[in-house]
């Protein structure tokens, strides 16, 4: 389980930040990208985070898997806080996003079985583990190709694997399936789908509303830094007034 209570998370600017942004922020000294932000997400739903590019979704995102901490409010993770109790939180959580580092001279394998030693797992329980990740992500084509020579959907599909090797109960996906084709997207939505099935805490975040639409139990829709909408993926379309969910979510956003 996720808990975000009050989170608001400040920047400061340089002065050549300051001088790059334009007149207007002459004399700022800080933003504000994400402002007294709330929300929980519970184990065996998916819990969609939406919101266009500079919405502060992704830094809510990096709060919540302790590469960033908040300047206010609290966040925890099944049940550690992010901020005194990191490396638990850590042990926890399985935090994948399109930047997440490859070493490009090893092969898949060697790259799982790195992470997988950092947190200590016995070879049965990572071979088994591992098992189960290439063949669902449908790996073992190129398990032992080293990283430069693939493709971005099996770079894509290595830093997933190499995300949730310690099978972690908290999964959060930022943007998967970001330039992917249509079959690898459909393989990584799968996993996510079995993530669920496993009664593991899920938070999505992604441009594409059809996989939004496919997937998630619960949205929170984030524009400025706030939290504008929050609940359950029915009460939302009940709501709809545009026919798409597409064309509803750029609506809202827009009359904010």
């Amino acid at each position: 389980m996720i808990k975000v209570k009050n989170v608001t998370k400040e920047f400061s600017l340089s002065r050549k930040q300051r001088k790059e942004l334009g007149d207007q922020y002459k004399t700022v000294k800080s933003v504000r990208a994400v402002d007294d932000v709330s929300f929980e997400c519970n184990p065996g739903r998916i819990f969609g985070l939406l919101g266009p590019n500079g919405a502060g979704k992704t830094t809510a995102l990096r709060m919540i898997a302790t590469m960033l901490k908040p300047s206010s409010g609290s966040i925890s993770v099944s049940g550690y806080n992010t901020i005194d109790e990191g490396q638990k939180v850590r042990e926890q959580i399985g935090f994948m996003t399109g930047q997440t580092a490859l070493y490009d001279r090893l092969t898949p394998s060697e790259m799982v079985k790195y992470i997988a030693d950092l947190y200590g797992m016995d070879n049965q329980g990572f071979n088994k583990r591992k098992k189960y990740l290439f063949d669902a992500l449908d790996m073992n084509s190129f398990s032992d190709q080293r990283i430069s020579r693939l493709s971005t959907g099996m770079k894509q599909k290595t830093s997933i694997a190499r995300t949730m090797i310690h099978d972690p109960s908290v999964m959060v996906f930022d943007e998967p399936t970001s330039g992917l084709d249509v079959m690898t997207s459909r393989s990584i939505i799968a996993l996510i789908r079995n993530c669920q099935e496993e009664g593991k805490t899920v938070i999505f975040s992604g441009h594409r509303m059809g996989e939004v639409n496919q997937l998630c139990d619960d949205i929170a829709i984030i524009y400025k830094g706030k939290i504008f909408y929050n609940d359950t993926m029915d009460k939302f379309k009940s709501e709809m007034t545009k026919p798409t969910f597409e064309e509803e979510f750029i609506f809202r956003v827009g009359e904010e």
